[in-house]
């Protein structure tokens, strides 16, 4: 037990001080950090993290304010979104299209938020859109993979910049050599291809499935439904799986999902991949696509569609400053729901570990 204390999550995010002190003969420098302990990786189709199956729980986060665009107003906002995002019932964050702000990921580390890393992509195929991500996605594992909140990497999403994958082999390979890529240089993550659909070689396969109905996510991910589902035309009548892929034991998730819009008055500017009218009808439909996910044994996780609205993109659980659409209290029952893929006594550990964290704070924070 007292080892494990030692071990980060998002639930108890511990983590270890560390001071560095380098000597050579009269002259020395010093750094001080820190760093978390913990392991991440899939297994006979399940996401483990620290050697016990967990379940992720992320909403998208484009990470855009309206004053300030792609960067955050001040520091102080940074931390805000993160607190923010664990007081949603989330325990993860998929960064979406951006590479992140390293400040933001400290916050992630100290206060216990997962993080998918993701690169932006090129808009079509090309040698020089190749070079251009081949140069850039390791600068980004090499900065960023110390921080222990980092759980999992996308190179590539929704088949941007290879668009043609499903029939082109050169796509094919290049989304292949990206996973490798990542994998030579941290082995110690779960990597994605070509998150979404359309995956050659991936640790993890994420779906991308808009249905604006639990019914439709019950249909396709079954246990008797889900190999069909992987093999044939999926969700958006793209193929999940690219060419002859070896079943390792990925795990799998639905890793966009929702992007209900609500819109109350006739005639509002919205944009979303459903609507919905009234504050009752925002609920239930969000808790009948979540609990729909929660209820199959084989999904591993979802990342809600998406934080704040963003844009013309008008289907955060957020306004674009911030304030809620339904009550927070409600969003957080509805995340939070259980899931049949984790056994009942991980769900109580994760419990205790949480409650513990909310009445004595992180440990070694």
């Amino acid at each position: 037990m007292a080892t494990e204390r030692l071990l980060w999550t998002p639930e108890r995010p511990t983590l270890i001080d560390a001071d560095i002190e380098v000597t050579h003969g009269t002259d020395s420098d010093r750094v001080s950090s820190y760093l978390g302990l913990r392991s991440i990786e899939v297994r006979d189709g399940q996401l483990m993290l620290n050697g016990r199956p967990y379940f992720l729980r992320m909403v998208l986060e484009q990470g855009y304010w309206p004053q300030s665009q792609l960067a955050a107003p001040d520091p102080a906002a940074l931390r805000t979104e993160v607190e923010l995002i664990k007081e949603l019932g989330f325990n993860a964050a998929r960064i979406h299209q951006k590479v992140e702000d390293p400040r933001f990921l400290y916050w992630c580390d100290r206060l216990g938020l997962a993080v998918w890393g993701e690169m932006a992509n090129a808009f079509a195929y090309s040698a020089r859109s190749c070079e251009l991500l081949l140069h850039e996605w390791p600068a980004v594992l090499r900065r960023d993979r110390s921080h222990p909140s980092i759980l999992g990497w996308v190179p590539i999403n929704e088949s941007w910049g290879v668009t043609e994958i499903s029939e082109h082999p050169a796509q094919q390979d290049f989304a292949t050599a990206m996973y490798y890529l990542t994998k030579a240089i941290d082995p110690t993550r779960p990597a994605m291809s070509n998150e979404g659909w359309e995956h050659t070689e991936s640790d993890i396969w994420g779906i991308h499935d808009y249905t604006p109905s639990g019914d439709g996510i019950r249909a396709r991910y079954s246990d008797q439904a889900l190999p069909r589902t992987l093999t044939d035309r999926g969700p958006g009548r793209r193929r999940i799986l690219v060419g002859d892929r070896e079943n390792r034991g990925q795990a799998v998730m639905i890793t966009e999902f929702g992007g209900l819009s609500y819109a109350p008055e006739v005639g509002q500017h919205w944009f979303g991949y459903s609507t919905v009218t009234s504050e009752a009808e925002y609920l239930d439909r969000f808790e009948d696509l979540v609990t729909a996910i929660t209820e199959q044994p084989a999904l591993m996780g979802f990342c809600y569609t998406q934080l704040t609205d963003t844009l013309q993109e008008n289907n955060g659980l957020l306004h674009a400053d911030r304030t809620p659409k339904l009550p927070v209290e409600r969003i957080r029952a509805v995340v939070t729901t259980p899931a049949k893929a984790i056994p009942a006594e991980e769900v109580d550990s994760y419990r205790r570990a949480a409650q513990e964290r909310r009445l004595h704070g992180p440990a070694g924070a």
